[in-house]
């Protein structure tokens, strides 16, 4: 998917393109290899290790921008869905989904029983939109987090960049994806790996229809996986049609790895393309659970992550004729047993630090497993209840929002990369302090700048009392949907429209009579109305 599509072809020269092309696939045997440990193909299908066909039902999930949506993997996965493509990115356009977030990522899908197809983000458009990377640097980012996804084949598909050409020297596709794919072939991966086509995913020019052949034969494994994008190109039910069914008839495996009910580039014929996916038996996922800007807000499935919430869009797909709910079936590796089934050891208990009016820090010594690792998650204790405040792939949490001069009790659990969970560890209690004084802190709040969809912002955070702030927690809630993508000077964390930012180092100190600035970039939609309220440690400040 693409924040603004770019002009493509109309109707009648599509058409034209379909009627001109004379040239069709040659039906190819999948050729002698080395069985994949996982996920392989098989005379055009996708299968399990099992030798059972998979045929992927589910959605696409922005995770590389909410990152604290992780919950969203439940929330989709209780709607019926079998899969979910997870929006990661290699740093290079957006922030970089390290190692040990893409493991938790796994952990996941593995928790919620969901097959995880992997995407970078950072390729989207390559030769047309500015900043976009190759396919190359994409398969340099898989290697770089290839701990992660070793040994996951039965769990994982690998792919390799998200529409990875625009409608700008696309007759490259061919060279560059049998490169990407011979790369981490050679690197070791043993995944089955999904390629995405060309002209922003919708191959109009028929580019990727037409050599897919031969970029699957340059797989030495044969485990690759085309993924078509069905948008505004493909608005009638005989361009779906045919080009599905050229993939099916020469034993080439497709999915449609993104569509939508309609698009600024033309209206998508949706029906079609679930009817013909469950007729020939073929994946979908369609874009995408929520979050979307840009203009493309009706493409959300959901209001606000909200599960409750459904739109239009999403009651279509879920629920709808041939939708996820009436024909997903659950990964057999889920329900044949097996696997790593050992708990990691418990952590240690944890310790309190840095304790304020509405915020404490936690450190706690880390867990042991066999197979890794993957997170840690916090609870709070109250009688012989546990509530859910946060999880982390660290040894250390900030926990903000804490009622003041209020006693709290914490523990940890620690998760694998199987989703086995820890026994609980020790626990902890602190008191939080008294608040504030309102007149001791001063907020300033601006829009330095903004375009469609997005803004730039800051906010100078004043001490206007007698004694130094030493550690802060700084809370407001945003009036509109906006969101923040990312900040300086502090740590932030988003719920809905509730941000609490948290103090950088450089930041933690504000003498009398000093402030501190940040700065910031979010997300928003048409309106940007500014905050009208901020606490710093659960005291109101005074807004300017």
């Amino acid at each position: 998917m693409r924040p603004h599509p770019p002009s493509v072809p109309r109707l009648a020269t599509v058409a034209a393109a379909l009627l001109g092309l004379l040239l069709s696939f040659l039906s190819l045997g999948t050729p002698a290899h080395a069985a994949p440990t996982g996920f392989r193909v098989e005379n055009g299908r996708l299968v399990e290790a099992s030798g059972n066909d998979f045929v992927m039902r589910g959605v696409n999930h922005a995770h590389t921008w909410y990152a604290d949506r992780i919950s969203s993997l439940a929330h989709i996965k209780a709607k019926g869905a079998n899969t979910v493509r997870v929006v990661l990115s290699s740093g290079d356009r957006w922030t970089r989904n390290d190692t040990a977030d893409v493991a938790n990522v796994v952990a996941q899908c593995k928790q919620n029983r969901l097959i995880c197809v992997l995407e970078v983000h950072d390729t989207t458009g390559y030769g047309e939109q500015s900043g976009a990377v190759t396919l190359s640097r994409a398969a340099d980012y898989w290697i770089s987090v290839q701990s992660a996804l070793t040994g996951q084949e039965d769990y994982v598909i690998v792919n390799i960049g998200n529409e990875p050409h625009g409608n700008t020297g696309y007759t490259a596709w061919t060279a560059d994806t049998k490169a990407a794919i011979q790369k981490l072939r050679n690197a070791g991966f043993d995944h089955t790996i999904m390629v995405d086509a060309p002209n922003w995913g919708q191959d109009w020019a028929f580019t990727m229809r037409d050599n897919a052949a031969s970029v699957f034969a340059a797989d030495p494994d044969a485990n690759t996986v085309f993924s078509i994008h069905m948008y505004g190109v493909f608005d009638t039910a005989a361009e779906i049609t045919d080009y599905l069914n050229r993939f099916v008839t020469a034993e080439l495996p497709i999915v449609v790895g993104e569509f939508g009910h309609d698009h600024s580039d033309g209206n998508p014929d949706e029906d079609t393309i679930l009817a013909v996916t469950q007729q020939l038996r073929l994946g979908y996922l369609g874009w995408s659970w929520s979050g979307n800007g840009g203009g493309v807000e009706y493409l959300d499935m959901v209001t606000n992550f909200d599960p409750n919430q459904l739109t239009s869009w999403g009651q279509r797909l879920f629920n709808g004729a041939n939708g996820i709910a009436a024909t997903a079936k659950e990964a057999a590796i889920y329900s044949s047993g097996g696997g790593d089934t050992t708990p990691p050891t418990a952590p240690g208990a944890p310790t309190a630090s840095g304790v304020t009016s509405s915020s404490v820090t936690l450190t706690w010594a880390a867990a042991t497993d066999a197979t890794g690792v993957t997170g840690y998650d916090i609870v709070r204790i109250s009688g012989g209840s546990e509530t859910a405040v946060t999880s982390t792939t660290r040894t250390t949490a900030t926990l903000t929002g804490l009622s003041a001069a209020t006693s709290h009790t914490f523990a940890v659990y620690a998760r694998d990369a199987a989703g086995n969970r820890s026994p609980r560890s020790g626990t902890v209690t602190v008191t939080t302090s008294p608040g504030g004084s309102p007149s001791s802190c001063g907020v300033g709040y601006r829009v330095t700048s903004s375009w469609p969809g997005g803004f730039q912002g800051e906010i100078t955070l004043r001490n206007t009392g007698t004694s130094a702030i030493n550690g802060w927690t700084l809370r407001w809630t945003f009036p509109d949907s906006q969101r923040i993508t990312n900040l300086w000077g502090g740590t932030a964390t988003q719920s809905g429209s509730e941000v609490s930012v948290t103090a950088a180092s450089y930041t933690a100190t504000i003498p009398a009579a000093g402030s501190v600035t940040l700065g910031f970039t979010a997300a928003r939609g048409t309106a940007n109305p500014s905050p009208t309220a901020f606490t710093l440690n659960g005291a109101d400040c005074s807004v300017s």
